[in-house]
């Protein structure tokens, strides 16, 4: 599989807003807010990763399975995102981690600016009071970066999260360029982008996914990439 830097950063523009990154180990965000929270947004983040990396010292299947593990009511929250999402996508909770981790510090955020997006590795989490235009980077696709999502303020808070198995470090079983979807939980949206991308290993199997997406209880709509192809089904409105 192979890697590309996050050049797409590049081409996000949240105009009157302030963005700014945070990295600590694995988690890579940039966020945009109204005002610099990056001291409030590394707290939110080592918080997480504190939730996460104690789960696994007591639970390491967290860390490998490939699959649902039982839920755990006694989890720390974050956890408690992630074992929800696997179990409804039919993936490992940790194909989770990336959209609950947006989404956690995103809702922290929300208390001290109206508008929020955060950026992790492909996986957006957006509290926002105007429109926004979510490009689809898919790639050497030739859609890549020629399609974008609207979302409309009223949608928001809202999930939205991307699979590839053809770029960037993500286990993924498919071969599509890009696999979007949509859920008012950035968890779910990450677990299911996942498994909708599992089946699809061609242009053929486009559908495949589609029905995929149908399945999973939360999924509001989906965007599959393949090549020069493309396949959409449920609330997604294209630009």
């Amino acid at each position: 599989m192979e890697y590309r830097e996050r050049t797409y950063r590049r081409r996000t523009s949240t105009p009157g807003l302030v963005s700014f990154s945070i990295q600590v180990g694995q988690t890579d965000l940039m966020i945009s807010a109204s005002c610099d929270l990056t001291e409030p947004a590394l707290q939110a983040v080592h918080h997480y990763r504190r939730q996460i990396e104690s789960y696994i010292e007591s639970c390491p299947d967290f860390l490998k399975s490939l699959i649902p593990l039982m839920k755990d009511n006694m989890a720390p929250p974050i956890v408690r995102d992630m074992l929800d999402a696997a179990d409804r996508a039919g993936v490992g909770p940790m194909a989770a981690v990336a959209g609950a981790m947006a989404e956690r510090v995103g809702r922290d955020l929300l208390t001290l600016s109206g508008n929020i997006m955060v950026e992790n590795g492909g996986d957006i989490f957006i509290g926002m009071d105007r429109e926004v235009r979510v490009g689809l980077f898919a790639g050497t696709s030739p859609l890549s970066d020629r399609i974008a999502l609207r979302i409309r303020p009223e949608q928001t808070p809202l999930g939205i999260c991307t699979s590839s198995g053809t770029v960037g470090p993500s286990l993924s079983l498919g071969r599509a360029d890009a696999v979007t979807v949509i859920s008012k939980s950035a968890a779910l949206a990450d677990a299911a982008a996942s498994s909708i991308g599992n089946l699809v290993q061609n242009a053929t199997t486009i559908g495949n996914g589609i029905e995929r997406a149908k399945e999973i209880a939360g999924v509001l709509g989906v965007v599959i990439i393949v090549g020069d192809r493309m396949g959409a089904w449920g609330e997604v409105e294209l630009t």
